[in-house]
């Protein structure tokens, strides 16, 4: 998601190794952790059905989750810097495979280490988040990076694409079969936990399999470059920087807590009525979107300025989300999830446009903009309170008040033109 640090290469041979392999294995990090975060959509209906929670309650899951971004981006810098980008990422996969085996005891005791087992899965992405990117950069030739990290993140995107619909044939198909989860026995809730077990077993074992191939083959060795350039006055005093760090915190913010809240909306008998496994195939259109129209958005932006798009994007959302507000039926459902594809473009937009002509500074000002993604632990949890106080649908105004903020930042800033290829 955030932008590749500086770094350079320390070659080894003279001659130009093949990194055919090497970059099929980086790829699939972007795959595995694009799945795994889109995965949260499918536990918050599970979980709550299970726990018999409240909205804020099951939206736990995001606050335990993104909260990692928030705390351990800059211990996660510290750890690469002391003990390299290769190691980081083969630690990352570790950190990530006992997170997701942690779901095992989980699923037979309390709702609290489910969150734990969250948190930890978080703290590896976290680590490869910092890790990876760099050797996208790195394996092959410089004038094809940017091609390298368009595919990187489509592949990350794909990840986000394909999880909820294997997840909820996976996991959510054994909600339907329960004809009133709040009156479930201890033996069935027991068994309706139990139904992360295969799944989160299966995505441990096969990132530990990426970490061992991590580890043993042959990756340029990296190392951060020093600019030698003096600072120029406090990062906060960066105006705009400051604004994109809390554009990124409420796009992440509604986008995350739209997602969350996609399957109990449509399971709403006046929108769709669909049980928790229909609607989990469906999720996949929101992600789905939002990874073909960073596709168009990029031809779009060849010619219109990065802010105008970006303004547009965020006043089509709002549009979406009043009808998902005030609306009924198939049409507000295929409204909220419209928004996936208009909120395509709007990470690398922000982001780019933030730390343009920052210099020096450029590295600070991304791990501002990467602490920002912890908006995923906060938003969802306001909408959960508008929800349980309010109703589900009325609390979509949420995350259209986030995007307000984004309309405002983009419209700002139109007349800027700034490179987003390689965010």
């Amino acid at each position: 998601m955030e932008r590749a640090p500086q770094a350079a290469v320390e070659p080894a041979n003279r001659a130009q190794p093949s990194y055919t392999f090497p970059l099929t294995v980086v790829t699939a990090l972007f795959f595995m952790w694009g799945l795994l975060t889109s995965l949260n959509d499918i536990l918050i209906p599970h979980l709550k059905s299970v726990y018999n929670l409240t909205y804020v309650q099951a939206m736990m899951v995001n606050l335990a989750f993104f909260s990692g971004y928030f705390l351990l981006s800059i211990p996660a810098g510290a750890l690469i810097r002391r003990i390299g980008y290769k190691a980081g990422a083969v630690v990352g996969l570790a950190v990530c495979a006992v997170g997701a085996a942690l779901f095992y005891p989980a699923a037979t005791s309390v709702y609290a280490l489910f969150l734990f087992a969250l948190f930890v899965l978080a703290a590896g992405i976290t680590i490869l988040q910092v890790a990876a990117n760099p050797y996208v950069t790195v394996l092959g030739e410089p004038a094809t990076a940017s091609s390298r990290l368009n595919l990187t993140q489509a592949l990350n995107s794909f990840g986000t694409f394909v999880g909820p619909p294997v997840g909820g044939y996976l996991i959510l198909s054994h909600i339907s079969t329960v004809a009133d989860p709040n009156n479930m026995t201890a033996a069935e809730k027991l068994a309706q936990a139990q139904a992360v077990q295969g799944p989160y077993l299966g995505l441990a074992a096969t990132l530990a399999i990426l970490a061992i191939l991590f580890a043993v083959i042959r990756l340029p060795i990296i190392r951060d470059e020093d600019t030698g350039t003096a600072r120029t006055g406090s990062i906060l005093q960066q105006k705009r920087l400051m604004l994109g760090v809390l554009a990124i915190f409420l796009y992440v913010g509604a986008e995350v807590s739209i997602g969350s809240f996609l399957i109990n909306y449509m399971g709403d008998k006046s929108i769709a009525g669909f049980t928790p496994e229909i609607g989990a195939n469906y999720v996949a259109y929101y992600w789905g979107g939002a990874m073909v129209g960073r596709f168009i958005g990029s031809a779009v932006m060849r010619t219109i300025s990065p802010g105008k798009v970006l303004a547009f994007n965020a006043a089509v959302c709002i549009a979406l989300l009043v009808a998902t507000t005030f609306g009924h039926g198939h049409f507000a459902m295929w409204a909220v999830l419209a928004v996936g594809l208009f909120n395509s473009i709007m990470f690398p937009t922000i982001f780019s446009m933030s730390v343009h002509e920052l210099g020096p500074q450029t590295s600070q000002g991304s791990g501002l903009l990467v602490m920002a993604i912890a908006g995923g632990a906060v938003v969802p949890v306001l909408q959960a309170q508008a929800a349980d106080m309010i109703g589900l649908q009325p609390s979509f105004l949420v995350p259209a008040a986030c995007y307000a903020f984004i309309l405002y930042f983009g419209a700002k800033y139109a007349r800027m033109y700034v490179d987003v290829k390689a965010v």
